[in-house]
């Protein structure tokens, strides 16, 4: 697709089996839910889909599973995170060539030692670029590789597929105004992250959209809506709504508050998580769905 690129684009957790194995049927339920609570997008193989628990094999089935059932129904976004840049655009291939609509990677990192310096970064997304599929720049904690500004417009001028950027590091309020400042219309689509726990100070900030988990995606789309109209006094109350919600998956969660939720609501039979991730806490668990049946969200009622 070529933008615009605006509104809420939640990444689809990985459901399990209580044996470990992928649960394919949980897998395409999740991707309806999704998109009935109103998805713009849907990013798969993500962070928060549990890439790093997923073997190659897996990426390549849910890849594929992802963009057959979506159908073009919304457009799907499929990660490509690698520290080697073959890889990187074999994936990259592999995603355009399967209909994939954009690839979303960060910058070569594997563990503390090993990170791209900002020119081998550079140099891995203008490799995936050649593939001619748009890239969405994930600039987020985990990998510890420094991003600037001046970095991320360069690749904005330079690379033609670098077109989205998903600013998730801290102060990304203050990180989004710059990077529309300094690229002016090289940016086309710079996009919140981490849940949307701060996502009404980079909405101020102008970010077009939101890649949020997957687990209240209707009741955050909302705040985008009225934000984007100008209605900010709406926006904020429909933000105060769910932040207490969204504060204690960002802070006590993380991804495991989607499958949560979607276990409650019917939508996947399974909350398992492969080991080395222990499974929530009964308590934390608890608060969580104390705090969402108030707001009475589609994922509680969608499998019901």
């Amino acid at each position: 697709m070529s933008g615009p690129y605006t509104g809420i684009w939640p990444v689809a957790p990985t459901p399990f089996n209580e044996d470990g194995s992928l649960d394919l049927e949980g897998m395409k339920r999740a991707l309806d839910c999704l998109i009935d609570q109103g998805a713009d997008g849907i990013c798969v193989l993500a962070n928060f889909s549990e890439q790093f628990l997923i073997s190659d094999a897996e990426r390549e089935v849910l890849a594929r599973l992802s963009v057959e059932h979506v159908a073009g129904r919304v457009p799907v976004i499929v990660t490509i995170s690698h520290y080697a840049t073959q890889i990187a655009v074999e994936r990259a291939q592999f995603a355009k060539d399967l209909g994939a609509d954009v690839v979303m990677m960060m910058p070569p990192y594997h563990g503390a030692l090993l990170k791209g310096t900002p020119e081998q970064s550079f140099e891995q997304f203008a490799a995936v670029g050649e593939v001619g599929i748009p890239i969405m720049v994930q600039d987020a904690p985990l990998s510890g590789v420094d991003l600037p500004v001046s970095l991320l417009v360069r690749m904005a001028r330079e690379i033609e597929a670098v077109k989205l950027f998903k600013i998730e590091c801290p102060r990304a309020a203050n990180k989004i105004r710059a990077l529309i400042e300094q690229g002016g219309d090289a940016i086309e689509a710079p996009f919140d992250g981490e849940e949307a726990i701060t996502l009404l100070a980079d909405l101020d900030a102008g970010a077009t959209g939101s890649m949020t988990s997957g687990m209240i995606v209707d009741q955050i789309k909302p705040v985008l809506n009225h934000h984007h109209a100008g209605r900010i006094e709406e926006a904020t109350a429909a933000y105060g709504r769910v932040a207490m919600a969204i504060n204690h998956e960002n802070r006590q969660c993380g991804w495991q508050s989607c499958k949560a939720a979607m276990v409650e609501g019917g939508v996947i039979k399974s909350d398992f998580c492969r080991h080395p991730i222990p499974p929530l806490h009964p308590a934390i668990r608890a608060r969580l769905i104390d705090l969402l049946r108030p707001l009475d969200p589609l994922v509680l009622n969608w499998g019901k």
